[in-house]
C-alpha cells in the first residue's frame, strides 16, 4: 500500500502541499482580527450555497450565485487593499522569510531613554502626544504632511513641540535613529472601532499607521494620560513605569545604524546586497566633495 501512494505522491507533491500550507498560514495572520474575516466566511457561504445550487440543479439560483461571486471575485483586490499592502511591505522588509532566532535585547540608548523621559513628563501634565519611531517601513510621505525638523531627539524638543501653544503638537512627531524629522504629521487613522470610551483620534491614528507600516507609535492621552504603545495594528496596555516603557521599546525597535547587525534573514540579507555598492559610491562622492572643498 505505502508503494502504491509512493507511486503517486512524489517528493513534488509533498512540497507543493507543504508551500500551499504555510501560504495559507501566513494568510490567516495577516487576517487574523481584522474585518477581511467577516468578508472571507460570507465568500465561502457563497462559495458553498453555489456548490449546493449545482448538485440540485438550481438553475436561476446558480446563475444570480455565479454573477455574485464573480463580482465578489473582482471587488477582493479593492476590500482587501490594507491587507495586501501590510502582506507585500512584510515581504519587502523579510518579515516572511526569517531565518533563526531573534536578535538579543540591546543595551539602552540615550535616545529611547530621552523619549521615554518626555513621554512621563507630558503624562504627568496631561499634555496628548503621538510619537512615531521609524523602523524598516520609510516615512517620507507622512513626514511631508508636517513641518521638516531634522533635528537631534532630545526630551525638550519633544516637551517643546508637544506644549498646548506650539503650533506643532496637534500632529505626530516622527522619529528616525536619533533625529526627529518632522512634526505636526498627519497619519492615516484606523478602520477598526476602538473599544474604550477615553480613546481618541490620536489612539486612531496610531493604531492605523502601525497597520501599514512597522512603525511603532507611542501615545499620550490628553484626557487620562496613559500612556499606550501600538505596533502591528495593536495597542498595548498602559505603560506606568518610566523603566518598562524603555525596555518595551528597546525590545520592539531596530537599534542605531552604527550597532546594527546584519540580521539572518533571506530578504535583508539581498537588500544589504544590494544597496552596498550604492553607499560606497556616496561615500566616494563625498570624499570627492570634500577634496574639492
Amino acid at each position: 500500500m505505502f508503494n502504491e501512494i509512493r507511486s503517486y505522491v512524489g517528493v513534488t507533491d509533498l512540497v507543493d502541499i507543504v508551500a500551499t500550507s504555510i501560504l495559507i498560514y501566513y494568510l490567516i495572520l495577516l487576517i487574523r482580527g481584522t474585518r477581511a474575516v467577516q468578508i472571507l466566511l460570507g465568500i465561502m457561504v457563497l462559495v458553498g450555497l453555489l456548490g449546493i445550487a449545482n448538485v440540485l440543479h438550481l438553475v436561476l439560483l446558480r446563475t444570480i450565485l455565479q454573477l455574485i461571486v464573480v463580482g465578489a471575485a473582482v471587488t477582493i483586490p479593492i476590500v482587501f487593499q490594507p491587507e495586501l499592502r501590510r502582506a507585500l511591505e512584510q515581504i519587502g522588509r523579510g518579515g516572511l522569510f526569517r531565518i533563526g532566532v531573534e536578535s538579543p535585547a540591546r543595551p539602552e540608548d540615550r535616545p529611547i531613554a530621552a523619549l521615554a523621559h518626555a513621554a512621563f513628563a507630558l503624562s504627568r501634565s496631561k499634555l496628548g502626544a503621538l510619537i512615531v519611531i521609524e523602523q524598516q517601513s520609510g516615512l517620507k510621505e507622512f513626514c511631508d504632511t508636517g513641518t521638516t525638523l531634522q533635528a537631534q531627539l532630545s526630551a525638550e524638543l519633544l516637551l517643546a513641540i508637544f506644549m498646548p501653544r506650539s503650533p506643532l503638537h496637534d500632529g505626530a512627531a516622527i522619529v528616525r535613529e536619533n533625529q526627529i524629522e518632522a512634526a505636526g504629521c498627519f497619519l492615516p487613522l484606523a478602520d477598526q472601532r476602538l473599544s474604550g470610551d477615553r480613546l481618541g483620534t490620536r489612539h486612531r491614528a496610531a493604531i492605523g499607521l502601525s497597520e501599514q507600516t512597522d512603525a511603532v507609535v507611542v501615545v499620550v492621552s490628553e484626557e487620562t494620560g496613559a500612556i499606550t504603545v501600538a505596533r502591528d495594528g495593536k495597542l498595548s496596555r498602559p505603560v506606568e513605569e518610566e523603566s518598562r516603557l524603555v525596555k518595551m521599546l528597546l525590545a520592539v525597535t531596530r537599534p542605531p545604524r552604527q550597532e546594527r547587525h546584519l540580521r539572518n534573514d533571506l530578504v535583508a540579507h539581498l537588500r544589504s546586497r544590494l544597496t552596498a555598492p550604492r553607499r560606497r559610491e556616496d561615500s566616494r562622492a563625498d570624499r570627492t566633495q570634500e577634496l574639492r572643498t
